[in-house]
């Protein structure tokens, strides 16, 4: 078990994250606070989950410093900085061009998000233009290194989920179930 991080204070432990440790329930409370409003002070969290404020800051810090916060972000209105065409662009690519597709969309600053899968699509890409000849340009851009597929966003019905601890199925019941009679 490796230990991330360790803050002593008067020589005592005060909180700890290790890799086979589960987050409490102020844990998730102050993440699903943090996704809600990244910019929330650290009197409002500690108001919100029942905690001091020097103690609310220490939980942040050491959810930061355990590398599960990694940065807080602005949400832009893509339409309102001159972007307002979303597509997301799936690529099928084949061969040893895995890297020089990597390092292409990295340059790219018309690609929000990128990600490499599994199946048909080698790579899915989240990307915004100014207009419908920009997404031409970018498409065009990629096709050298395979196929792609584009698809126009329309509208965002879920634009950003909050987290929040999975919640697990009730285990099915055990024992015998009914057996079907023969017809006869």
């Amino acid at each position: 078990m490796t230990r991330i991080s360790t803050f002593i204070r008067n020589s005592k432990p005060v909180f700890s994250y290790t890799q086979t440790k589960s987050l409490d329930a102020a844990d998730w409370r102050i993440l699903e606070l943090l996704q809600e409003d990244g910019r929330m002070s650290f009197a409002a969290i500690g108001r919100a989950i029942g905690m001091s404020t020097p103690a609310a800051a220490e939980r942040v810090r050491q959810l930061e410093a355990a590398g599960i916060i990694r940065g807080y972000r602005a949400e832009l209105d893509l339409a309102a900085i001159g972007r307002p065409i979303l597509a997301i662009v799936r690529m099928s690519v084949v061969g040893d061009v895995l890297t020089r597709v990597t390092n292409a969309v990295r340059t790219m600053p018309e690609v929000l998000e990128c990600h490499r899968g599994t199946g048909a699509d080698s790579f899915i890409a989240k990307v915004a233009v100014a207009t419908v000849t920009d997404l031409e340009r970018l498409i065009d851009r990629l096709t050298p290194w395979g196929t792609t597929s584009t698809a126009l966003v329309l509208s965002t019905p879920v634009a950003r989920r909050t987290l929040a601890p999975s919640t697990r199925p009730a285990p099915e019941p055990t024992g015998r179930r009914g057996r079907r009679r023969k017809a006869t």
